[in-house]
């Protein structure tokens, strides 16, 4: 998985997602929740440090750059549980 940064407004909503040096302006309100880490099928012992048993996900639309006209891309990301950050789990394109 890639690492992304998600930018917010100061209520903490999201408005961007930058992936790889390119910008996609949210243009819908994002979803999240929370999913249990299945951590026993890729390894024996939980991760040191990761004292945790849920990850948080975070689903949202989004468009290239600041062009309305632009398709809405659908992306999923997970919260990295050590550093905090992002992870771009999925990415699909809508299709009208």
């Amino acid at each position: 998985m890639d690492y992304v940064v998600v930018k917010t407004s100061r209520d903490g909503i999201p408005t961007a997602v930058v992936d790889g040096g390119r910008e996609w302006a949210v243009g819908a309100e994002a979803v999240r929740w929370f999913e249990r880490v299945s951590w026993w099928e890729d390894q024996r012992r939980m991760p040191k440090g990761l004292g945790r048993v849920d990850v948080e996900v975070l689903q949202v639309q989004v468009r290239l750059g600041r062009n309305p006209q632009s398709a809405l891309t659908t992306m999923v990301l997970e919260r990295d549980g050590v550093g905090g950050g992002w992870r771009l789990r999925e990415s699909a394109a809508d299709v009208a």
